[in-house]
């Protein structure tokens, strides 16, 4: 039986071909209604399929965010199966953003969902809580050996809201909430590879969502630390929410090797017509100013 590729290597080859960026499809009410369609799940059918289209051959990845397509019920779900099938036509990686965290069999549940190979709802990583601890969530992580699947576990997050409990300091060293995520996704990658060496490239399949307007020293968050396998991030925060391209290195330091460029509205907000254009200019950019 020949070994399952990880989502690691899928994300390093898809960085090297098309660069780090990653596109978001958020169908909100206003961007539909900018676009001249209607607030309904075939508007948001017709909106994701369009932004695919601009995707396609030019980013690494996709992102939908998953509560712009729950908001219409059932008919948003169909909606949903049919884009993460045409994101892996177009040969884009798809990360679902659902930001799901339980326990047991519940977060097994979650899991399953969105990670099972053949789910109607299969992506090939999906955004997590770890709230209730890196331990709860066991069984998506067996996804990540056994099916090739990644996870990004919510860290340091952009909305200011979340300072106060990523900030705080728990355990006996003293680490931030968000430090101590990283090490644990850090140290999933690192257990892991040393047990299938010969399966892991030099990306590792956990990663972290690290907002990229933070202050990520005051998170308690290593910039400097060489990590091997590399930890993924999902950056959220540039474009739209004021990031700068130009400050991506010196943000995250030697995490941008495998950090993904997260943008939605600054592409989105093009409209129809000259989406693909502004998804094209955007990923040269990212590839210019987010280089190593």
């Amino acid at each position: 039986m020949s070994a399952v590729e990880t989502f690691g290597s899928r994300l390093g080859a898809a960085i090297l071909q098309r660069g780090r960026l990653c596109v978001g499809i958020d169908p909100h009410s206003y961007l539909l209604e900018q676009w001249g369609l209607a607030d309904t799940a075939a508007g948001a059918r017709e909106f994701s399929l369009r932004v695919l289209d601009a995707a396609a051959g030019h980013a690494a990845a996709v992102k939908p965010q998953i509560a712009f397509y729950e908001r219409f019920g059932a008919a948003g779900y169909t909606v949903l199966e049919e884009v993460l099938v045409a994101a892996k036509q177009r040969e884009l990686l798809s990360i679902a953003d659902v930001k799901r965290g339980d326990v047991g069999t519940s977060v097994q549940a979650y899991g399953d969902a969105w990670l099972r190979p053949g789910s109607p709802l299969e992506s090939d990583a999906m955004t997590i809580s770890v709230f209730q601890g890196f331990g709860s969530i066991v069984h998506p992580l067996q996804y990540t050996i056994d099916s090739g699947k990644g996870l990004f576990l919510l860290a340091a997050t952009s909305n200011p809201e979340a300072r106060d409990i990523q900030r705080a300091r728990v355990g006996p060293e003293g680490v931030t909430v968000a430090a101590h995520i990283v090490n644990e996704a850090q140290g999933w990658n690192e257990r892991n590879r040393a047990v299938h060496p010969t399966e892991q490239g030099d990306i590792g399949s956990v990663g972290v969502v690290l907002g990229a307007t933070l202050d990520l020293e005051e998170y308690g968050v290593s910039i400097a630390a060489q990590r091997k396998p590399a930890l993924p991030v999902l950056a959220p925060g540039f474009g739209h929410q004021g990031a700068a391209l130009s400050d991506a290195v010196r943000l995250f330091g030697s995490l941008t090797r495998a950090t993904l460029v997260s943008e939605s509205r600054s592409v989105l907000s093009a409209g129809p017509g000259a989406v693909a254009s502004a998804v094209r200019e955007r990923a040269e950019l990212v590839k210019r100013e987010v280089a190593l």
